[in-house]
């Protein structure tokens, strides 16, 4: 798959009729959305209900014109309505399970943490996505080589020199692999989550 900014998603989003940019706009949301609200206790089936639903409301808000982003960042407004759907899925599951249960009868179910404990969770697993999405393009982009020497260094916490020893490289070469790797994932953050 090729590198596609969020800011192109998102214009391509407005256009009702574009299925490839649905198709986009899905795949790259989607899974950061069904982990964070797993991590709340909800189930499998539940995460992709409340992710589908998140993401079709997200898809509307945004082609009648309802997100400004001189307002906030976009993972923030995302948050909001993901926020809202999995507020809404817990009181769908407490009606379903007092209708189960029978009337009268109450069933203890967790509630979910307050707002500001689930933005920090969200933002957790934001970050989470982000890296991973510009560590995926990282590998399209570089020698294997170079992805190596980065991870050996900077994911695995060795010394330049161990990594050096270990690829068979010049010590050099691993600093030079380390700096561009960076800056390049610096840039392709930037695109990801720059929305003009």
């Amino acid at each position: 798959m090729d590198w596609v900014t969020t800011s192109t998603i998102l214009e391509e989003l407005r256009d009702y009729s574009n299925a490839a940019a649905w198709d986009d706009f899905v795949n790259r949301f989607r899974d950061p959305i069904v982990r964070f609200t797993s991590s709340l206790g909800f189930d499998a089936t539940d995460s992709q209900d409340i992710a589908q639903d998140a993401l079709l409301a997200f898809a509307e808000k945004l082609r009648s014109g309802r997100y400004d982003r001189a307002r906030g960042r976009l993972h923030s407004w995302l948050f909001g309505i993901v926020y809202r759907q999995a507020l809404k899925q817990r009181e769908k599951n407490r009606r379903r399970d007092r209708l189960l249960a029978g009337a009268g009868a109450v069933l203890a179910e967790g509630e979910l943490p307050d707002e500001k404990t689930l933005d920090g969770l969200w933002d957790t697993e934001w970050e989470r996505f982000v890296v991973l999405e510009c560590f995926r393009q990282v590998r399209r982009e570089f020698r294997e080589e170079s992805v190596r020497a980065f991870e050996l260094v900077v994911r695995d916490d060795r010394s330049a020199q161990e990594a050096a020893e270990e690829l068979g490289i010049p010590i050099k070469s691993v600093y030079n692999a380390k700096h561009r790797v960076l800056k390049r994932m610096r840039e392709l953050r930037a695109e990801l989550e720059e929305v003009r």
